[in-house]
């Protein structure tokens, strides 16, 4: 994947807390490539059981909506299931959400010895970046992500690099080699 210069900038925002946040971007539910939503329905034994009991049933965990999306290997996304949730932020959330704030796809992969982000869909992992035209990883409408309270960014006192910002994401996404390279060439000139 490559970068959109964008994230090369440093901007003073930081990271969300999962204690402070407690999932709110979980609020829509998420697009899935149909190769993820095929590997999650693969081992729904695996997963199911970290899901919450009145969500085990795999049938109900996408939608039936299905669109094309240009960036994903299938070229074709379907969508999560959104239940109605009183108690989180803004009343709805994804099913894949437990009660703890964490994602059962990601509690499961934890138990199973894998990354944790191995049946995460790509647009979890990637969020609060996007992708801009051509494909490539950015971060775009920063105002409306800092004033929005269940945002997964917060204003910080000093700028900070996108690169350090996002560098979880950006390790997976790029490679820790390519990563590394990309943070050794934008470092600020002392």
């Amino acid at each position: 994947m490559e970068l959109n210069p964008r994230l090369l900038q440093s901007e003073p925002m930081r990271r969300c807390q999962l204690k402070k946040c407690e999932a709110a971007c979980c609020l829509h539910g998420v697009w899935l490539d149909l190769d993820e939503a095929r590997m999650i329905l693969d081992n729904v034994d695996l997963i199911r059981e970290y899901m919450p009991p009145a969500q085990q049933n795999p049938g109900d965990w996408f939608d039936g909506r299905e669109e094309q999306d240009p960036f994903v290997p299938s070229k074709r996304v379907v969508h999560s299931m959104v239940l109605e949730a009183p108690d989180h932020y803004g009343g709805t959330a994804c099913v894949f959400l437990r009660r703890d704030h964490k994602c059962a796809l990601q509690v499961a992969a934890n138990a199973a010895g894998q990354h944790p982000w191995h049946f995460k869909p790509f647009y979890c992992i990637l969020h609060p970046l996007d992708l801009d035209e051509q494909g490539r990883i950015t971060l775009d409408r920063v105002e409306l992500l800092l004033d929005e309270p269940g945002s997964c960014l917060r204003p910080a006192t000093k700028p900070i690099p996108l690169l350090v910002t996002f560098e979880e994401e950006l390790r997976y996404f790029l490679g820790d080699e390519k990563y590394q390279e990309l943070l050794l060439l934008n470092q600020p000139e002392k």
